[in-house]
């Protein structure tokens, strides 16, 4: 009788606290996007630094999942800024509305 082994995954990821504090040229590296790119995200709403200027910017650890994700959509829907705001826009949507469902 033959046996079989579990099958092991293994599965890669960054794990990024919400205290973590990206400044531009941090999160441009962290994400892989340029600093045009992240301006277009702050000028559609996606991304809220703090900070006047983009030399004292400052950005959430959040501001990292949300910058590769729009970089994602644009790349692979061939969405634009504004369409990959809306489509995340839709995303959080759902996952609030799927929260609540399973609270009740």
């Amino acid at each position: 009788m033959a046996t079989h082994a579990p099958e092991v995954r293994t599965a890669h990821g960054v794990v990024v606290e919400e205290q973590i504090v990206f400044t531009l040229s941090a999160l441009c590296r962290a994400s892989g996007a340029q600093a045009e790119q992240v301006q277009a995200l702050i000028d559609e709403g996606l991304l809220q630094p703090t900070g006047q200027r983009p030399e004292d910017w400052q950005f959430s650890g959040s501001a990292l999942r949300s910058t590769r994700t729009a970089l994602r959509l644009s790349r692979d829907l061939e969405l634009g800024v504004s369409g990959a705001a809306l489509v995340m826009d839709l995303l959080s949507e759902i996952e609030r509305l799927r929260a609540r469902l399973r609270c009740r």
